[in-house]
Formats: structure tokens, C-alpha cells, sequence
């Protein structure tokens, strides 16, 4: 216990849990007074993460939960866990414990959290019925598991009775446990107090797509035991029946305020002890923080809140005047492989509210953002399916979106959504009400080197972890600008760069992102790191795309192998090696078009593109392509797209050498190549330049002296001239040099960088590279060309090799609401002779599908 010095000011918390927690380091933190300060808990732990609870069945122990407990182990405080409170004297301001021990205090904070319901129906407190809220919970439903499989002497049927997030992490676990789970929602859609029905429907088929069975608008009315008196099955208010050997309740919580209205606080009718803005209840010396909390009638059970009440009742105990904003009920979905999340008025009741809706059943994304009236401030959203634009779009919520919505919705080849700088006040971490001011305070005056030191400095991205991408960001943008040096670390799981990362993984020979991440990294990966692994398995292993584990690693391009469009279809891009093409593969590609409803154009890398596929119909085109003698373009994949020429000395008046030629050549050479970002090469048959080469990652031109290879030029936003390598080179000298060129690119540059920016960083300049390729100043171009060489002779056609392959081919079942054909009425208009997505002024009833796909604006 504490000292008993009178003069200390004497600091009760009721509640060991996360919120108190944050209370108690806030205090501590702000002040070195004497403070004399005592926790009361339930549970026989110190605090411990509620948020990352789950991850207990991913062999985290409980230590590895425990909150840090420097605060609680500070000589001004004094734990009593185990010791629940009973009863609280206001008028003697005394806290009398289960073991009849009295506290005194002068200032109490009641941060007793909520309870797990349980549904007010016969049998819900059978054996073999759980709630999903503390450690001892996942303990005691682990070892009924192990236990009654044993008994029973084969897989266990487990029931999850609450659709919401809790319900779908609970499902995940017993998945994890090998029990048969099934989602059970009273309501028309899984966790619908989050999302609307629409995304929920999304999420429920991604549910299903993991394994884990969803029944809705389903009621339980009783819980029947078997012989033995263990939990059984369940029924339903329609009359139907589950069996069931266990169950877990995740039917919501309640706001734990018995012990505040024993002592006759003032209560919410819904539960909740009554506070106002400075989270004091009617009691001026009791304030009353987190799920317990009941603001303007409301109790919220997340943590981000609750950390807020805690901030400001620590200022107010210091004599400030902070003041608690309301709540950020944003939310993220943490079972793995399913991405779900939502942030401030996703539902739209701002009034004259306007939302922006993309969905595609197909590939399983619902993306919703609202909008004020004017479509300039964003007020809230819905991911389900792809929630990577989560940490960049919370902080935005009551600011200027500052992009077409589109932009954050489709964010196209690997570009990511435009973003400007968050203003001071925008909240980056909800769980810790930190602010983009604060981030940057923390550098320029915290003096903090580095996203890391920052976590702890400010606690933003210490809870739940999904700010974090935006908090590095900030961190390096204000580093850079102090002229510091910025960590090259590729993601928070893998703290190296993609160039150290693939020499790791060369060295090790590791062939999958499990037993990398376990050697060189931390967590389970994220969508930057896992397609940057898989990029350079591909390189090293040479693997299929969708072979065995690494098949989860994909881009969504990459993982059904065809470029996905704004409206949610698909393009095929057949390799058409140089730009040739006979006679006989134009009439079977007109022909495939025309099948299909497919709208053709010829790209810009001298081939031919086919729009508006739906996913189920890739294979049947790739079959008939295939049949016909064409492989993949790989338009999809950050690896070669085309080798574009001109006709040369075959046809040309004015052409030297043979430019098709060549570049059929260099395509079926380096077809299938992954690397960093795409590539594309030119070959011109003279100096005149008709394939434009010098705007190439690789540029060839001929000249009476032989080939001129050119390096480092690029389109996009910000088009680059390649500049002269070598003259004169005859074609097998040609060849060893692109091949060393992109072997040496592939290996060093950083994620998703082009050739052009690798090229301006790469020490020596031209004059480096040169000797790298040319004089091995490096010692390195015998690995260099025998890297190229096992590419070539591994090389299969991707397209071809799925459909050998029946497991392959399931990826590209359809869902069964998908249409069997495009509706031209609604999502097409016709112009130039071909089908064409209808704009957004074009289309008359708000709602627009195409080929599966809804892209919505509605007021």
C-alpha cells in the first residue's frame, strides 16, 4: 500500500483494465507530485491489452499482452488486483474491498469497464456456453475445447451468437481452436451497428470465403443441454434448430455501474454512470472514465474513447479545463484476412449527406465515403474487403477530402491515393486521441529520430496499430525536412529496406512470407510488405503467383491475374511479343470480343486490350486465347508489359537494323520478369525514334555501329529521358547488359520504385553503372547473369499453368448474384461503335451496375 502521508493527494481508480491504465500513466506522466494513488481490480493481472485479445489464440501468452508497467509499479502506486470493490462510501469518501479493506480517498475514478451479456433466453449458462471478454474467458474455452474433443472423439461444432466485431473475432478463434464455427445475427447483416447492410452482406460472403458459416435474421430462443447436461443446440424463434457443443455469447456488454448506483450516483435508464464534459459524475469528487462512462446518455465500448475520458480526467485532477469531445466510434476488424473497417458518420445521417459508393462483389470490396453537401469535407466511410486507406482517410474525417472521392476508392497500378498534409488538429490515433500536431511536436521538440520513438513518446499506434503507416509518413516528412536522415525500413513488420530484405532472403533461401517474417521480421505482414515478399519470391523461387501459401501475398491485379478497371471488370491483355501478330490470332482475338461483350483498344505498347470481363469468365477467355497460341501480357504485374518497335530494316526505307526482331526477342526474354514496378522496353530501327525509346526503362536504338542502349527513362507523372549506357553493341553484348541492368535493378531498388528515381540515387551515376555492367566493379555480374538465365529457363505462362490446375481455377468462382451479363441500359453508353462505362453525369438513377459491379452516388 501507499505511504499514509496526509498531505498526498490520495487517488482511488476502481478497474485495472486499458482505460485505467492510461489514466494512471497520464497522471503520472503530467506530474512528479506525491501522488498517492491506488488501484482496485477484479482480475488477478496487471492491465493487459483488450484490443489485441484475439491474438492470444496466435500463441500470445498473457505476459505478451500485459500493458507496460512502469506506471504501475511507481512508488506512488499502490495494485490490489484480485481485491474487487463492494461498496463505496461517499459521505466517510472511503472504497471498502472484498477483503473488507477501506481506501480513503479524495479524489475516485471509477473506470469499471462493462460485463458480457448473456441473451435472457433458457440454457444460456450451460456448460459449454462462454462470453469473449478477458484472458481467463479464452482459458477456460480453450481447455473446454481440448477437453470435450477428447470426449467426444471428433471435431466440435461451435456456434458464435452476435455478428458484430467481437462475434467475428470470436468465430476466428474457435476457426483457430479447429472448431466448426457459424455466425449466428439476430439482425439483417453482420455487424451492423458499423455498417450498412450493404457492406455487411460484402463482409458476410468474405466471412464465408474464410470457412466460417453466417445465418441472419436469426433469433435464439433456447439453448437445449445433451444427457449429460453439456450444451447441445440451439433454437430459433422461425422453429429451427443447431446442434452445438459449444457457444460463445458476443451479444454486446453492459456498462458494470452496480457499485455507482449502490452509492446512489446518478445513472443513464440504458446504463452507465452519469458524466458531463469533464467526466465527472454528480459527485464532484468521483469522476467516472471509459465503458462505465455515460456521455449525453451513451456508453460506448471502445477503447479510443475511453483513453479520451481518461486524458481529460487527468487534467482535470491537475487543474485544467479539457473538456471530453464526444465519441470516435471509427472502428478496424482484426481477423485475419478479412479487412473491415469504419470511421466517423458512416451511415450517413449528417443531414443532405452525400455518399460515394464503389462496390464489387466480384473481388469482395465495398467502399463507401460521406460527404457534406458540397463534396468537399469528408464526414465518414465504410472498407469492407480493402481497408488499407483507413489510416489516411480517419484523420481526414471533418476536413477537406482534397481529391476526387474516386481517387481513394480506385486508387489505380499501385498509386496510392492523393494526400496532403493532415492539418495540426486532426486526430492520426484515435485509441490515443494523438494528434498530427502532436507528431510533428514530438520530432522538432521531443527530438524523436524516428517512427518508433515516437510510438512511445505519444502512444499513437501503440493499441490497435492501424495509424501507424500515416504516423511514419508524418515522422518522415518531418525528418526530411530537418534535413535528418529517414529510416529506410520497408513497413513496421520488416525493419530493413526491400533491397537488404531480398539479399536475406537470397542468403537464407527461405521460399515462404511465413518463414521470412518469422527469421527477419515481427506480426503477420501488411499490404506493403506481403506483394514485396512475394515480388521477390517470384524472382528467387520462381513459383507460380498462386502457389501454396504465397498465393495470399498477391496485389489484387496479380492474384486473378488481370488488370481490374474502375467499374470492377477486368481486362486481358494477350503478349503479342514486339507488337506482331498474324492474321489468324486478330480474327480469334475479334473473335473473343466479341463473345464476351468486350470492348478492344490497342495500347500504347503496340498490343491489344479486351475490357469489361467479368471474373468468372477469365479462364474461358484465357482458354480460347491460349488454344489460339497467345500467353499472358502480364498487364497486371509489376514485372515487363511490353517491348514496343517499329518495323525497322524489314520494312522501313530508313531502318538499320531489325527492330521487331529484336524486340521479340527481348519481350519472350524477359516476359514474366517481376520486379520493384514494371518495365518497359523500346527498340527504334534508327535514329528517327519511332518507338520512343528513350522514354524506356530500357531504350534500344540502332545504328550503323550496332545497338545504343539507353537506361532509366520513364512515363507516368513524371516522365524522364533514359540516358546512353553503351554504343555500338552487337546483339548477344546487347543482351548481357539489359539482362545484368534489370538483375542489378531488381536487387537493390526500393519498393515500387522505377527505374528513373533508382537510377538518380545509384552512387557513381552512369559513369557507376557502367563499370557495375561492363568492368564488374561489384564482382557481381556472374550472379547477375546466372539470375537471368534461371529466369529464362523457368519462365511458364501463368495463364496457361491455372488452367492445368483445378485448385487454381476456384479462385475465379463468381458469387451467385453476379449477373451473367453486363446491363448496357444502365452501366454502358455506346459511342465510336463499342461499349463504353457510363460517367457519372450520364447515368439517370443514382445507381449504376456493370458486369457485377456498383458504382453509386446517391443524396
Amino acid at each position: 500500500m501507499p505511504s499514509d502521508t496526509p498531505t498526498a493527494p490520495r487517488v482511488v481508480v476502481i478497474g485495472a483494465g486499458m482505460v485505467a491504465h492510461r489514466f494512471i500513466e497520464s497522471l503520472l506522466t503530467r506530474s512528479d507530485a506525491a501522488w498517492e494513488i491506488t488501484v482496485i481490480g477484479d482480475e488477478h493481472r496487471f492491465p493487459y491489452d483488450r484490443v489485441g485479445l484475439t491474438s492470444f489464440f496466435d500463441n500470445a501468452s498473457p505476459d505478451e499482452l500485459t500493458l507496460e508497467r512502469t506506471h504501475m509499479e511507481d512508488p506512488r502506486v499502490g495494485f490490489l488486483p484480485g481485491d474487487r470493490a463492494i461498496r463505496i462510501d461517499r459521505d466517510r469518501q472511503v472504497v471498502v474491498t472484498e477483503s473488507r479493506t477501506e481506501v480513503p480517498y479524495d479524489t475516485l475514478v471509477l473506470a469499471t469497464g462493462s460485463f458480457a451479456a448473456r441473451p435472457a433466453v433458457d440454457g444460456a449458462n450451460l456448460p459449454g456456453c462462454f462470453v469473449y471478454r478477458t484472458i481467463d474467458d479464452l482459458e477456460k474455452l480453450t481447455a473446454f475445447v481440448e477437453r470435450r474433443r477428447a470426449e467426444l472423439g471428433r471435431p466440435l461444432i461451435g456456434r458464435v451468437v452476435g455478428g458484430g466485431l467481437l462475434g467475428l473475432e470470436a468465430a476466428g478463434a474457435l476457426q483457430g481452436l479447429d472448431v466448426d464455427a457459424t455466425v449466428i445475427q439476430s439482425s439483417t447483416h453482420l455487424m451492423s451497428a458499423q455498417i450498412d447492410r450493404a457492406a455487411g452482406e460484402m463482409l458476410g460472403r468474405l466471412i464465408t470465403d474464410k470457412g466460417i458459416a453466417v445465418r441472419t435474421e436469426s433469433r435464439t430462443t433456447r439453448l437445449d443441454p445433451d444427457p449429460t447436461g453439456q450444451v447441445a443446440g440451439l433454437e430459433f424463434a422461425d422453429g429451427s434448430y443447431e446442434a452445438a457443443d459449444v457457444v460463445i455469447f458476443t451479444v454486446g456488454v453492459r456498462p458494470n455501474d452496480s457499485l455507482a448506483r449502490k452509492a446512489q450516483l446518478a445513472c443513464a435508464p440504458r446504463g452507465g454512470v452519469t458524466i458531463d464534459a469533464s467526466c465527472r459524475t454528480e459527485d464532484a469528487a468521483i469522476f467516472a472514465i471509459g465503458e462505465v462512462a455515460s456521455f449525453d446518455d451513451k456508453c460506448v465500448g471502445l477503447v479510443a474513447p475511453g483513453n479520451a475520458m481518461a486524458e481529460v480526467a487527468a487534467d482535470r485532477i491537475l487543474g485544467g479545463e479539457a473538456t471530453f469531445p464526444g465519441f470516435d466510434e471509427s472502428t478496424k476488424l482484426k481477423l485475419s484476412g478479412v479487412d473491415v473497417a469504419s470511421f466517423g458518420d458512416a451511415m450517413g445521417t449528417t443531414p443532405n449527406a452525400l455518399d460515394v459508393v464503389y462496390a464489387d462483389p466480384v473481388s469482395g470490396t465495398y467502399k463507401k465515403l460521406v460527404l457534406s453537401d458540397d463534396a468537399s469535407t469528408l464526414l465518414g466511410g465504410i472498407l469492407v474487403g480493402d481497408a488499407s486507406a483507413y489510416g489516411s482517410l480517419r484523420p481526414l474525417v471533418g476536413h477537406a477530402l482534397g481529391a476526387d472521392p474516386a481517387a481513394y476508392l480506385m486508387p489505380a497500378d499501385g498509386v496510392e491515393a492523393p494526400s496532403s498534409d493532415l492539418p495540426d488538429e486532426a486526430i492520426v490515433c484515435s485509441c490515443s486521441s494523438v494528434t498530427a500536431g502532436r507528431i510533428r511536436s514530438a520530432v522538432h521538440d521531443d527530438g524523436c529520430a524516428d517512427a518508433g520513438e515516437v510510438k512511445a513518446c505519444t502512444k499513437a499506434g501503440a493499441t490497435c496499430g492501424s495509424c501507424f503507416v500515416t504516423v511514419k509518413k508524418i515522422v518522415g516528412k518531418e525528418l526530411s525536412a530537418l534535413g535528418k536522415t529517414v529510416s529506410n525500413a520497408m513497413c513496421e513488420h520488416f525493419n530493413m529496406s526491400r533491397r537488404q530484405l531480398f539479399d536475406a532472403v537470397l542468403v537464407s533461401e527461405l521460399k515462404t512470407f511465413s518463414s521470412i517474417i518469422e527469421r527477419f521480421g515481427a506480426g503477420r505482414g501488411c499490404d506493403v510488405c506481403k506483394p514485396t515478399v512475394a515480388s521477390i519470391l517470384s524472382g528467387l523461387v520462381g513459383e507460380h503467383v498462386l502457389e501454396g501459401e504465397n498465393a495470399t501475398l498477391q496485389d489484387t491485379n496479380d492474384h486473378v491475374m488481370a488488370n481490374m478497371q474502375k467499374d470492377g471488370s477486368y481486362s486481358v491483355v494477350p503478349r503479342m511479343a514486339g507488337g506482331e501478330v498474324t492474321p489468324e490470332g486478330l480474327i480469334v482475338i475479334g473473335q473473343v470480343a466479341k463473345r464476351y461483350g468486350l470492348y478492344t483498344k490497342l495500347t500504347g505498347g503496340q498490343r491489344i486490350d479486351m475490357f469489361g470481363a467479368r471474373l468468372e469468365q477469365l479462364p474461358e477467355i484465357w482458354k480460347e486465347l491460349v488454344d489460339a497460341g497467345f500467353e499472358s501480357g502480364q498487364a497486371y504485374g509489376k514485372s515487363l508489359r511490353t517491348v514496343k518497335s517499329c518495323v525497322g530494316s524489314t520494312w522501313c526505307r530508313y531502318g538499320v537494323l531489325d527492330s521487331v526482331g529484336m524486340a521479340v526477342t527481348l519481350e519472350l526474354r524477359y516476359r514474366g520478369l517481376r520486379a520493384p514496378h514494371k518495365l518497359k522496353l523500346g527498340v527504334s530501327g534508327c535514329a528517327r525514334e519511332c518507338a520512343e525509346a528513350r522514354g524506356k526503362d530500357v531504350g534500344v536504338i540502332a545504328t550503323e555501329n550496332g545497338w545504343n542502349m539507353y537506361v532509366g527513362g520513364n512515363g507516368g507523372f513524371t516522365p524522364r529521358h533514359a540516358q546512353l549506357l553503351a554504343e555500338g553493341l552487337d546483339d548477344a553484348a546487347l543482351l548481357q547488359a539489359i539482362d545484368r541492368f534489370f538483375i542489378y535493378y531488381i536487387r537493390t531498388a526500393d519498393r515500387l520504385q522505377r527505374t528513373a528515381p533508382w537510377f538518380e540515387e545509384l552512387e557513381g551515376g552512369i559513369d557507376g553503372l557502367r563499370a557495375v555492367i561492363f568492368d564488374d566493379s561489384l564482382g557481381i555480374c556472374a550472379d547477375l547473369d546466372a539470375a537471368m538465365e534461371k529466369h529464362v529457363d523457368t519462365y511458364q505462362d501463368e495463364w496457361a499453368a491455372t488452367l492445368k490446375d483445378p485448385e487454381k481455377l476456384k479462385r475465379f468462382h463468381s458469387f451467385v448474384n453476379a449477373p451473367d451479363t453486363p446491363d448496357p441500359s444502365l452501366g454502358y453508353v455506346e459511342e465510336r461503335g463499342q461499349v463504353r462505362p457510363a460517367s457519372l453525369a450520364e447515368r439517370e438513377n443514382g445507381s449504376v451496375l456493370i458486369a457485377g459491379t456498383t458504382l453509386e452516388v446517391r443524396t
